[in-house]
C-alpha cells in the first residue's frame, strides 16, 4: 500500500548547514500550517521529555495496579503544572509586578463602551438643557469625563486631558 506524502526540508536559522526533515501524511496542508503543528507537537514532546527525565514520571514508581499509576501519573503532572507556573511567575513579562491585577481593576471598574456611552449622556444632557458650549465650558465637560474613565481607555483613544 502507498500513503502519499509530503517532505518539508527547514533549515535551521542558527546553524545554516543543519536542516530538519518534517513529514506530513496530509498533503492539502500549507507547507506553513505543518510547520506550525509540528510547532505544537514539539511542545508536547518537551513536556513529556521532561516529565520522564526530570520529574522521574517512568522510574520513580514501581506499582503495577492502574490507580497506582494514575496516581502517580497526577503526582508527577501536578510537579509540573508547579513547576511551569513557578516559571511563568518569574520570568514571563506579563507578570511584572502588579500590572496585570492593576489593569483589571480598571477593566472591572469600566469598559470602553460604558465610557463612550457616558460620554454620549453628557451631550444628551447638555444638549436637552440647551446650553450654549464655549470652549471652556466644553474643554471642562471633557475633564470631568477623562477623569472618570481609566488610563487604558485614555490610551485607547490616544489622549490624556484637554489642552486648556
Amino acid at each position: 500500500m502507498e500513503l502519499p506524502v509530503k517532505i518539508l526540508f527547514v533549515r535551521n536559522r542558527n546553524k545554516r548547514s543543519e536542516w530538519l526533515a518534517i513529514l506530513s501524511t496530509d498533503t492539502t496542508l500549507e507547507n506553513e500550517e505543518i510547520i506550525r503543528i509540528y510547532g505544537m507537537r514539539w511542545d508536547i514532546e518537551v513536556f513529556f521529555k521532561c516529565n520522564k527525565s526530570l520529574l522521574n514520571l517512568e522510574k520513580e514508581f514501581q506499582g503495577r495496579s492502574y490507580d497506582m499509576l494514575i496516581s502517580h501519573t497526577t503526582i508527577v503532572l501536578t510537579r509540573y503544572i508547579l513547576i511551569a507556573w513557578q516559571m511563568r511567575k518569574e520570568e514571563d513579562p506579563k507578570t511584572i509586578g502588579n500590572l496585570f491585577y492593576i489593569l483589571c481593576e480598571d477593566v472591572k471598574d469600566i469598559d470602553l463602551i460604558t465610557a463612550l456611552q457616558s460620554l454620549i449622556d453628557l451631550f444628551q444632557t447638555l444638549a436637552e438643557a440647551e446650553v450654549s458650549l464655549n470652549m471652556d465650558i466644553f474643554k471642562n465637560q471633557m475633564n470631568k469625563w477623562l477623569a472618570t474613565i481609566p488610563n487604558y481607555i485614555k490610551q485607547c483613544l490616544n489622549i490624556s486631558v484637554c489642552e486648556s
